[in-house]
């Protein structure tokens, strides 16, 4: 389960990560805190709000998973008490082994708090008496931070670090899916929506081209975590590839059991 603030974050932070899980037979769920209603310079309100949820829902029918998206307020969400009852009970729910969020220092203030919540709802899950309309869980799931620059309080730093060169396409395939934010509000925020291509197979190939570096980052920034994960040959050959942390707060791996959990 990876829950963004947004219907694209948890494309973008782990579409890798989620394509590879469910090639290896796993389930994914993409989750969003909200609904997206504010991310346009055009659309706004309850059409924008649809228009995500669908192009949510049919980015993740390409790795056979399954979008939910939440009715929070985009650029509006608060670190309040009913939205971390919503948390604990999707992730109740669901019962994932696996749960990827934002850092909770971050530029975007809907990010740090999708963070804090998924932080704030850890122990929870585990509280029979707290939410209890949802049974709780025997344990934790492992909860996992994707990858970010900023520096303070503390830099982000990698505890697992996966090769998604085998994926990158499908990972390309899955932002693609969000046309509103990649062709329209993304590049008009960025100063460069005039670039678009109007035809899709010509947006696809700038896409991956605007993409490229931020693709290769990851590989480039943590080489020593690819070399101590596959060997040196193949650490030393990875273009692209995502990082986690792991969340002090949810269940800690064992020594290991990262084979395990992400066996690709």
């Amino acid at each position: 389960m990876c829950i963004g603030a947004h219907p694209d974050d948890p494309e973008l932070m782990a579409g890798g990560l989620a394509a590879l899980f469910s090639g290896a037979g796993g389930q994914v769920r993409l989750v969003s805190v909200t609904n997206g209603e504010a991310g346009h310079h055009e659309m706004r309100g309850a059409a924008l709000a649809r228009r995500r949820r669908s192009e949510a829902e049919s980015a993740a029918s390409l790795i056979g998973g399954d979008a939910l998206v939440l009715e929070n307020p985009d650029g509006r969400l608060m670190p309040t008490l009913e939205v971390r009852h919503q948390i604990v009970r999707l992730i109740r729910s669901w019962q994932p082994d696996l749960v990827v969020t934002h850092r909770p220092n971050d530029y975007h203030p809907d990010h740090r708090y999708t963070g804090q919540l998924v932080q704030d709802s850890t122990y929870l899950l585990t509280v029979p008496n707290v939410f209890g309309d949802v049974p709780a869980l025997a344990n934790d799931p492992v909860v996992l931070y994707g990858s970010d620059t900023f520096q303070r309080p503390y830099p982000f730093q990698p505890d697992i670090v996966i090769d998604i060169d085998a994926v990158v396409e499908k990972k390309l395939d899955l932002l693609d899916s969000h046309a509103s934010q990649y062709y329209e509000w993304l590049p008009y925020h960025d100063g460069k929506l005039s670039q678009v291509p109007p035809d899709h197979d010509a947006r696809r190939a700038w896409l991956r081209r605007d993409n490229e570096a931020g693709l290769r980052a990851d590989a480039h920034r943590f080489r020593d975590r690819l070399v101590a994960r596959y060997g040196a040959k193949r650490g030393a050959q990875v273009v692209y590839a995502e990082a986690f942390e792991l969340c002090e707060y949810g269940r800690q791996m064992e020594s290991g059991e990262a084979a395990t959990l992400l066996p690709f």
